[in-house]
């Protein structure tokens, strides 16, 4: 089991139908190992909630204090097969995101910003490397379908002598049907620590 997540929350997950779950989420369900295979960020993850586990078949992302796992387990928990509304919306703009994307859930985008806010070539690097398609926005951006449902864009501005350089999450404005507010926070710094 991982250290971030509670035995009940996959039990949780075990008390879910699964014929549901896949429905919502397009994971696959295996019924003789009781497992689910879902593709997450271009790999695909195991999750036994008989087990407790998670884990990628294959190399799969190095998950910064289990901050994937949770991800995953919440999205097969709360995932709805709903359509992108095409509007990109950073977590301010989520309902009650402006109250709770601060303090100690601000979005660590300021480690972007330092690792490559002189360096583009980096940056641009960096992105092709996790599977980003360029999106035009700001100096550069990414966007990476952690799911087909959960699209996320890394934005990042360039410092000069006037401006310090910026880095940004973007979100489908759809994303708070799938998630709790906590759990966007757990994908962006997920999504932060990859870089």
């Amino acid at each position: 089991m991982t250290q971030l997540i509670d035995k009940i929350q996959f039990e949780d997950l075990a008390a879910c139908d699964p014929k549901d779950v896949t429905q919502r989420t397009q994971a696959l369900y295996d019924e003789k190992k009781g497992c689910y295979l879902i593709k997450i960020w271009n790999s695909t993850y195991e999750v036994i909630p008989g087990h407790c586990s998670i884990r990628p078949q294959g190399k799969g992302h190095r998950t910064y204090r289990d901050y994937l796992y949770l991800f995953i387990l919440h999205y097969l928990m709360h995932g709805k097969n709903i359509s992108l509304s095409g509007q990109w919306v950073s977590e301010k703009d989520l309902v009650g995101g402006a109250a709770f994307f601060r303090g100690p859930h601000t979005l660590p985008t300021q480690v972007l910003a330092q690792a490559f806010g002189q360096d583009l070539s980096a940056f641009l690097a960096a992105g092709k490397r996790l599977g980003g398609k360029p999106l035009s926005m700001a100096d550069a951006a990414f966007v990476f379908e952690i799911t087909p449902q959960i699209p996320v864009a890394v934005l990042l501005w360039l410092g000069d002598e006037e401006f310090e350089s910026q880095s940004k999450l973007l979100f489908d404005k759809t994303i708070d049907r799938h998630l709790a507010l906590d759990i966007i926070y757990a994908l962006a710094v997920e999504v932060c620590h990859a870089f």
